[in-house]
């Protein structure tokens, strides 16, 4: 009998975003493919280095101490990679060093992750790998985000799974956001004040939120003490506020906190509510608050009329210089500094 995943969460991770694989990375793109597999080889028996994703997948799979014996698991972790299963040694050891409790890898020999995401039944795909995550979102297959570097700040609590979400072009469509950008903060707080009643469509991510909303009901506490907690951290402010929770509660979704910014340093915010993972559409937000929390940046699909607006790749090149692989927290750009007002 096939296995019923539907009320099971699945995270799809890299194997490059699940640990540290920036030296092999650079082996292989500086001394070729022979040399990488070498390497891989030598070092297999090495333990890797937690990378982006790790305390993520490590609070996820955490949650399953309340299920049900017998019953399906509440959150499942696949690991994916590019590697050949040759290759890929060095991580499935890896994963059994760690204790992770991962049981399905797949290893697809240098052909593209995304047209597996949707076999193995993911809901959320993580990657460090720009082309791969762009591709699943085009693909429309699931949630999926671009990972940074693993930040430096104060690590989230090991007995909460803890995940934070801007709000517009993620959570919810890109309609407010689209009309933010043609025509101005004043005519986006307008519609969002006279439709403060309507619900707004779902975005990438509106799903995957829901799916979490329905794993808080399968713990044992009231959602008010569940131990996965959700948050919006979202520049939105008054009069374009009362939308949100508009929506929120059509959707039968109830967050615990709830942050209103107006401009403010998202990356504060982020530094005191230590979420596991955060989620936003602007490099902007994500690249400052990755220093501190673990970022995921939430591509625009390329039908997108938005897609045009978003970074170019001189500046995803700036961001990556900016904040380098082997950063401090001193390393970042200063968030004080940016156009931080927008609509989402």
């Amino acid at each position: 009998m096939p296995l019923d995943f539907s009320s099971t969460l699945v995270v799809g991770i890299a194997s490059t975003a699940l640990f540290d694989l920036a030296e092999a990375d650079r082996v292989f793109r500086e001394e070729g493919m022979s040399a990488y597999r070498q390497h891989m080889l030598d070092k297999e028996d090495e333990v890797l280095t937690p990378g982006t994703a790790f305390p993520l997948a490590n609070a996820l799979l955490r949650l399953n101490r309340y299920a049900p014996d017998g019953g399906p698991p509440l959150a499942e972790v696949v690991v994916m990679s590019r590697n050949s299963p040759e290759t890929g040694v060095a991580v499935m050891n890896s994963v059994r060093a760690h204790s992770l409790p991962i049981s399905r890898f797949a290893f697809t020999g240098g052909e593209p992750l995304a047209p597996f995401v949707e076999a193995f039944e993911i809901d959320l795909f993580l990657s460090r790998n720009e082309a791969d995550v762009q591709a699943v979102v085009d693909d429309r297959s699931c949630a999926a985000a671009q990972l940074y570097p693993p930040p430096g700040g104060e690590p989230p609590p090991s007995d909460q799974l803890r995940i934070a979400f801007d709000a517009d072009a993620v959570l919810f469509s890109d309609e407010s956001e689209l009309l933010y950008k043609q025509r101005g903060l004043k005519a986006f707080h307008e519609n969002e004040d006279s439709s403060s009643h309507i619900p707004m469509p779902e975005g990438p991510f509106a799903t995957f939120l829901k799916k979490l909303a329905q794993l808080q009901k399968r713990l044992p506490d009231p959602v008010e003490y569940s131990d996965v907690r959700l948050s919006i951290v979202t520049a939105r402010n008054a009069p374009a506020e009362t939308r949100v929770i508009t929506t929120l509660r059509a959707w039968d979704v109830y967050v615990d906190a709830a942050f209103f910014l107006g401009g403010l340093s998202k990356k504060r915010i982020l530094a005191a509510l230590r979420p596991h993972i955060f989620f936003d559409d602007q490099e902007t937000h994500t690249l400052p608050a990755s220093v501190v929390v673990a970022a995921g940046k939430v591509p625009y699909a390329s039908s997108s009329a938005l897609h045009t607006g978003a970074p170019t790749a001189d500046r995803r090149e700036e961001a990556r210089d900016a904040v380098p692989v082997n950063r401090s927290p001193a390393d970042t750009l200063d968030e004080e500094d940016e156009p931080g007002l927008r609509g989402g």
